[in-house]
């Protein structure tokens, strides 16, 4: 994080000579990182260079602050299924950082409003559609542009979970699990990607962002069309990524492992999630945050060239080559 001050706080005098690449290593071996407002009392500097210490400190918290809301100050974000879990977290993280937030949710207006609730800033909206509905999905699209003016990044977050094991299924509910995943997951995703990426071709740019899953590298045997249909979004968005470079549209795409979610409490209420949670060398699953923090970060200025790129958060749970 300091890297950008270099040129500016690289300083010398008779009592101190110390680069920044020093001084970060110090501040870290003494335990302050960025968002430390305490010095501990063991920093080897006297009291004049114990007050530049904090000076320093405050400057790049604040500048760090400020490049935070820089980057995404009056971005405009569709975040589709933002109502809980993944698409929640993303909204409060862009919030955060300045954009303007589009909550969409399918059905359940009071967690839509409570997930309003929870945004920085002013600007936000919810919106609702049944992202199945290919027209509802085309007005959805055209009711936030229209209300924000334009549609700068898009989340596909959208999606469910559903158990369909083979052998355990007979022939037409087979068929009904594989519709409604694949229409939701899949569908839904393309079509919100197409209706955006009009505005954003007329606008110049944007990103796509879509949320896909491990599963897409390593199957799900009991739920088979859950996998395909991530699977299928990984490669809709390496398609899309190339056609969409020349009018400065980037597509990415995130893919975590379990995750902390409303969508795994089945396996947290049961005694696997302790396995789970040990496929990790961290110990642990991942957290709806970290998704939305890698959402932040492909949205942000700079990481153009990541496009096409599928973002693993698997924790190294799940190593793939």
């Amino acid at each position: 994080m300091f890297e950008h001050l270099l040129p500016v706080l690289a300083f010398s005098n008779q009592h101190l000579d110390i680069s920044i690449h020093f001084f970060k290593r110090l501040l870290w071996r003494q335990g302050i990182y960025p968002t430390a407002r305490v010095r501990p009392p063991t920093l080897p500097f006297d009291t004049i260079h114990m007050q530049i210490a904090d000076e320093l400190i405050d400057l790049v918290n604040e500048l760090d602050a400020m490049n935070d809301q820089a980057g995404l100050t009056g971005t405009c974000v569709l975040i589709t299924g933002a109502s809980r879990g993944i698409g929640r977290a993303c909204a409060i993280a862009f919030a955060e950082r300045g954009a303007r937030v589009a909550v969409h949710y399918g059905s359940n207006r009071a967690a839509a409003e409570h997930t309003l609730g929870l945004l920085a800033g002013k600007g936000h909206i919810a919106v609702q559609a049944d992202i199945t509905d290919a027209s509802a999905v085309h007005a959805l699209v055209e009711d936030v542009a229209a209300g924000f003016g334009r549609i700068d990044v898009l989340v596909n977050n959208a999606g469910i979970f559903e158990e369909h094991p083979l052998p355990q299924m007979d022939y037409d509910g087979w068929q009904a699990a594989w519709s409604r995943i694949l229409s939701t997951n899949l569908i839904g995703a393309a079509n919100a990607t197409y209706c955006a990426a009009q505005h954003m071709i007329a606008q110049g740019g944007g990103r796509i962002i879509t949320i896909s899953s491990r599963t897409a590298f390593r199957g799900k045997p009991e739920a088979p069309g859950y996998a395909a249909s991530k699977a299928a979004l990984n490669a809709m968005s390496q398609s899309l990524s190339v056609a969409l470079a020349p009018h400065g549209i980037y597509v990415f795409v995130i893919a975590p492992g379990v995750v902390d979610t409303d969508m795994a409490a089945n396996d947290k209420d049961s005694p696997a999630w302790a396995a789970i949670e040990q496929q990790s060398p961290l110990g642990r699953v991942c957290q709806p945050e970290e998704v939305a923090r890698t959402a932040v970060f492909l949205a942000s200025p700079g990481v153009e060239y990541l496009t096409g790129g599928i973002i693993d958060l698997f924790g190294a749970a799940y190593l793939r080559t």
